[in-house]
């Protein structure tokens, strides 16, 4: 019996909706995958075409079913919240945004969410793909802490590109321009209550709307954010997994797991996992351990011989790769893709440590045949573009 190379997604109830969820079906979504529980789409035309619109025009990507928020309130929310991360929040202000990962008690990534800080005492973690709403009201129910966690009603959208800031302009002020990157602001726009934050999964500049009582006006921002975006030529695209590659960016699920630490995935950074704040997080005696002995293997890039290996987003890498060396499998391509402007393949690569060295030779073997490949830094183009700061009052700051 033949194989169904792509077969289609059910739509039915059980599977959750963003609140943008019937604005994008109006521009043509031609795939669905599942994230957080919810639909998500993935591209509306070809994932290529799409790279192109969001390096040189504008974008708009529904993230309010992927992106899904964590809240975190109540008396002890600042100390709760810290111990779910390796992050210091002492160094996160009330307006500030951090990239944080959620470990276990092994140090494994449970999440990397961005972490807004709205309050002293108030936090949303924008989350990928895992449920990280259980985790937290478990360890709460346990910690004797007084906080409270839920899921509110809230939606994001993404706003990327480089005329990102047009669009934004012309709904918010000028003002805008003026938020750093990795910080937030509250707005309002035709009866809307938003959270403006100045951070993005693209690798370029751009902007995500928290949209309060999503479920309400979920539509209404849709069409004005399309109707801002028309004299710019915004439209909607799916996540750009070739952007993101290019950018070093991870993907959760694929590139890491519950099993992987921040260390494997070149994370481990001083100010990304932090040994010697005061406060106990959650896997800080493994995290030390690790700190201490090291690892036994890491993600690296690699550049993949062989004929284009397509957009990832295209449905193209089913199946990790395996990668050899001396004929022996010693480990695996985690995401890949053909990058049009580098004009080569490229892609993430958990090997042994004694394989990481820029310059290694390896093998991969590929679906369709077995190719050559050498090892890479891991980000391919930086992401200039995101950090630039847009006006005299602003300055770049960091995640």
């Amino acid at each position: 019996m033949a194989v169904n190379e792509n077969p289609g997604i059910l739509q039915y109830t059980r599977i959750f909706k963003s609140p943008y969820f019937y604005g994008s079906r109006r521009h043509g979504v031609q795939k669905y995958s599942v994230y957080n529980h919810h639909y998500h789409p993935r591209h509306y035309r070809d994932p290529v075409e799409e790279y192109w619109q969001l390096l040189e025009g504008v974008t708009l990507w529904d993230v309010g079913g992927a992106e899904r928020q964590v809240e975190i309130t109540g008396p002890d929310a600042f100390e709760f919240t810290n111990m779910l991360t390796p992050r210091d929040l002492n160094k996160c202000a009330v307006g500030q945004c951090k990239y944080a990962f959620i470990t276990n008690a092994e140090g494994g990534i449970i999440n990397d969410p961005v972490l807004l800080r709205l309050d002293e005492n108030h936090f949303w973690l924008s989350l990928a793909d895992s449920d990280v709403l259980l985790w937290a009201q478990g360890l709460a129910y346990n910690s004797g802490m007084n906080v409270q966690i839920r899921e509110p009603d809230v939606g994001p959208m993404q706003v990327q590109g480089p005329k990102s800031k047009e669009v934004m302009t012309d709904l918010f002020g000028e003002g805008i321009l003026d938020v750093p990157y990795y910080y937030m602001e509250h707005h309002e726009l035709d009866g809307m209550e938003l959270v403006i934050s100045r951070t993005g999964y693209s690798g370029e500049l751009g902007y995500e709307l928290y949209l309060k009582n999503a479920g309400r006006d979920g539509l209404k921002l849709w069409d004005r954010v399309m109707q801002a975006g028309e004299p710019y030529g915004l439209s909607p695209i799916g996540p750009c997994h070739i952007r993101r590659i290019e950018g070093g960016i991870l993907a959760l699920g694929c590139d890491m797991w519950y099993d992987t630490n921040p260390y494997e995935v070149g994370y481990g950074y001083k100010w990304m996992v932090e040994l010697e704040q005061e406060q106990n997080f959650v896997g800080r005696e493994a995290l030390k351990k690790v700190s201490e002995e090291g690892v036994s293997r890491k993600l690296v890039g690699v550049e993949i011989g062989g004929a284009n290996l397509g957009s990832y987003n295209d449905g193209s890498m089913i199946d990790y790769f395996p990668v050899l060396a001396d004929g022996e499998r010693i480990g695996k391509v985690t995401s890949g893709c053909y990058s049009p402007r580098l004009r080569k393949n490229i892609g993430f690569a958990m090997v042994p440590v004694e394989y990481g060295e820029i310059g290694t030779e390896l093998t991969v073997e590929r679906p369709e045949e077995t190719v050559p490949a050498v090892v890479a830094d891991r980000v391919f183009f930086k992401p200039e573009h995101a950090e630039q700061t847009l006006s005299a009052t602003s300055s770049s700051k960091g995640a």
